[in-house]
């Protein structure tokens, strides 16, 4: 699929790795909805950001844990730009949870963001593609969602889940609308993770450093641009965390 002249949703799509992947998509071409939910200032600079590439682009407040909320979107997005050919799910949240003192919340927080928020998206989404005959759909999954590590439960849950939830969409949507995922491993440590915290992570990565923001945006941009021939699938984008 070329981008040039289609209409992207980007959850998420006001800072990090969403911010990046928005500026990408718009970087060939194609119109950008982004969505956000308490990041209002952020939203609005990178819709100006979005349209200085020469593209339309507009900023959604949306709770993707409620589907009247995402069905709003949708129907925004549609009535804005005319068309949804591409949604690229990678609004999500990431909180130690130690198993200690676990609760139903912290349970709730993550698979409500995580995992029914893509969901929601993907249902929506998908019969505005098939107004269009087609579309693509890029899931944020993680590489703990195949290797949990402790402290994290909840969060590693939601992520297995959008490895299935991947499959089993690219199967109901089959044959017009491809759908797979991406798995970062580590890519942009957090604002507060100390020099130390970040030497150790990169040092059990085969490739020992971080991935950047444009590893991502490369591996979305090849799913949609570089292949029309996969659907069902999750590449990982690790470094080769996987293996160790």
């Amino acid at each position: 699929m070329e981008l040039k002249g289609r209409v992207a949703v980007v959850t998420g799509g006001a800072k990090r790795v969403g911010k990046a992947v928005a500026l990408g998509l718009a970087g060939r071409g194609a119109a950008v909805a982004i969505t956000y939910n308490t990041s209002a200032a952020d939203a609005r600079s990178t819709v100006k950001e979005l349209k200085a590439l020469g593209v339309d682009a507009a900023a959604f407040r949306t709770d993707l844990s409620k589907n009247a909320d995402v069905k709003k979107l949708m129907d925004s997005v549609w009535k804005t730009f005319g068309r949804l050919d591409v949604l690229v799910n990678s609004a999500a949240n990431f909180f130690e949870a130690p198993y200690e003192r676990l609760t139903e919340r912290d349970w709730n927080l993550a698979m409500d963001t995580n995992a029914k928020g893509p969901f929601l998206c993907s249902w929506h989404a998908s019969h505005l593609m098939r107004r269009n005959r087609g579309g693509k759909i890029i899931n944020f999954a993680d590489w703990a969602g195949i290797k949990p590590y402790k402290n994290y439960l909840p969060y590693c849950i939601s992520k297995a889940a959008v490895i299935a939830l991947t499959k089993a969409l690219a199967k109901e949507l089959a044959p017009g609308i491809q759908v797979n995922a991406i798995a970062p491993g580590p890519i942009l440590p957090p604002d507060d993770m100390d020099k130390a915290e970040r030497v150790r992570v990169a040092s059990r990565v085969p490739l020992k450093r971080w991935g950047s923001a444009q590893d991502i945006v490369n591996t979305v941009l090849f799913l949609i641009e570089g292949t029309d021939y996969m659907t069902g699938s999750t590449v990982f984008v690790d470094g080769g965390r996987m293996i160790t």
